[in-house]
């Protein structure tokens, strides 16, 4: 399959994918960072969905605007709902490019609620990545990832223990909160926070390609 690796930088994906024999191209406005110019395209994602090149397309499109962590910054703020909106008619048009199967991955966010509701919810610790951090699928033309808390006569188990870390709060009972490492790493981190994780991107490969 000829395949389009939509807003991604890293490769991880697109690397995955190639591994599987597929055509893979990676696809963004920055320079790869993947070590694979050549599987690279530096351009408009969405002129590269609407080219009829490709029977796969797996998007990820930027959450700054899109996310619900960052609503509170929404308040009395006309450019921040302007930049969702545009954000969000990008969304929508690659939801609605015409490629015959498509995943669109994003953080919990606004695409819930103003397109449609995700049809899958994972995180990277169901597929070996020790790491909380709720991830959602929309997709057409594609099952659902597949994944496993136990052991079965079916299944192998691919879900793993999450890493959390535990701070006092007096919000909880407990006095106990717990927060992901990863999803606390601050101002200047969102290029890191945004990158697909090895297993997800390895499911993605053995399961669509």
């Amino acid at each position: 399959m000829k395949i389009l690796v939509a807003c991604e930088e890293s490769q991880a994906v697109t690397i995955a994918f190639r591994s599987k024999g597929h055509e893979a191209f990676s696809c963004d406005v920055q320079e790869c960072s993947g070590g694979y110019p050549e599987w690279h395209i530096q351009g408009d994602a969405l002129k590269e969905a609407y080219s009829g090149n490709y029977d796969m397309m797996i998007a990820f499109p930027p959450c700054t605007y899109l996310t619900v962590a960052a609503n509170r910054h929404f308040v009395n703020n006309p450019e921040r709902w302007k930049a969702r909106y545009e954000a969000m008619l990008f969304v929508y048009d690659l939801l609605n490019a015409p490629i015959d199967k498509i995943a669109l991955e994003n953080p919990i966010d606004a695409i819930s609620t103003y397109i449609r509701p995700p049809e899958q919810i994972v995180n990277p610790f169901y597929f070996g990545d020790n790491v909380p951090k709720k991830t959602c699928l929309w997709l057409k033309n594609l099952s659902p990832l597949i994944h496993s808390a136990n052991n079965t006569l079916f299944d192998v188990k691919t879900h793993v223990e999450p890493e959390y870390l535990v701070y006092n709060s007096k919000s909880n009972k407990s006095g106990k909160s717990k927060y992901s490492v990863f999803g606390k790493q601050g101002k200047g981190h969102g290029k890191t926070r945004s990158k697909t994780f090895p297993g997800i991107a390895n499911a993605m490969a053995e399961q669509w390609g």
